[in-house]
């Protein structure tokens, strides 16, 4: 059946290290980030800067951070990127061990300090099924008495090789803006890569590859219509934190959002899961 078990980094972090016949895996408690995922007999999942020192307070540069309750930057200049949740200790309420995997599921509460960037009544869980493939679900549950309004996105990082080999296939019929950078542009089937790209898609299908030299690597979407494509490249790469120079040669992220149109607002007692689901692709 295999086992899961609390333990420590070396720079005092807790996580929950996973090792079962189907996958190994683990999830630090600080922002329920998942930042090592491998199937057996696979390569790994997801992307980790070497750079990154593991400090509490720092999202890890790499794995699935989750930004929430907004993404990108607020409209207060002076309240943290992406959210707090990726930055603030989660609670690992459940763990149910299965024939093909394992299930994991944290909660998140809202502090008084964090109380000034999220004043509302609300329900925050993360769900994590591993097998062969990796699927991460982010619920919302709004237990105020009147309606709410948020942005999230699964920002993750994904091995990808060479960058200048990788290609991003599933975006036909899509249409995505540049950070920045306006109006919304019309995308083909299939994105390549040779500079900087940061761009938020709506009205995309739920199903992407990323083509890369060792494998397909299958990334899918639930209620979800956007989604955001990065890579810094050269020069954002050396302003970036906890990230080397060289890094954006072998990193992709496609990230699950609710952004822009795809904004979420919840009636009181509504949930909303937005969820992906990772795999190599036979």
């Amino acid at each position: 059946m295999g086992s899961v078990t609390t333990k420590k980094h070396a720079n005092g972090l807790e996580y929950v290290d996973v090792d079962t016949p189907a996958c190994k895996a683990r999830i630090f408690l600080q922002g329920a980030q998942i930042d090592f995922f491998q199937p057996t007999g696979k390569a790994p999942l997801l992307w980790v800067s070497s750079a990154d020192d593991y400090q509490a307070g720092s999202g890890i540069r790499g794995g699935i951070p989750v930004c929430w309750p907004w993404f990108g930057m607020n409209d207060n200049s002076d309240w943290p990127q992406h959210g707090f949740a990726r930055t603030r200790l989660w609670a690992l309420e459940s763990v149910q061990m299965k024939d093909s995997g394992v299930e994991l599921r944290f909660t998140l509460t809202i502090s008084e300090e964090d109380k000034l960037y999220w004043p509302h009544d609300t329900r925050v869980e993360m769900l994590f099924i591993l097998n062969d493939t990796l699927t991460v679900s982010l619920k919302n549950t709004n237990l105020s008495g009147y309606p709410i309004s948020f942005t999230q996105a699964l920002h993750t990082y994904f091995p990808i090789g060479d960058i200048s080999k990788l290609k991003a296939k599933g975006f036909e019929g899509s249409q995505y803006i540049e950070f920045g950078e306006g109006p919304f542009k019309q995308q083909g089937d299939e994105v390549s890569f040779d500079k900087e790209t940061d761009r938020v898609y709506t009205k995309l299908s739920d199903l992407q590859e990323l083509v890369t030299p060792d494998g397909v690597i299958e990334v899918s979407r639930e209620n979800s219509s956007s989604a955001v494509l990065w890579n810094p490249w050269i020069e954002k790469s050396q302003r970036l934190s906890r990230f080397n120079s060289d890094d954006y040669l072998s990193m992709v992220c496609l990230e699950a959002a609710n952004v822009l149109e795809d904004e979420v607002t919840l009636a009181p007692d509504e949930s909303h899961t937005l969820a992906t689901k990772i795999r190599w692709k036979s």
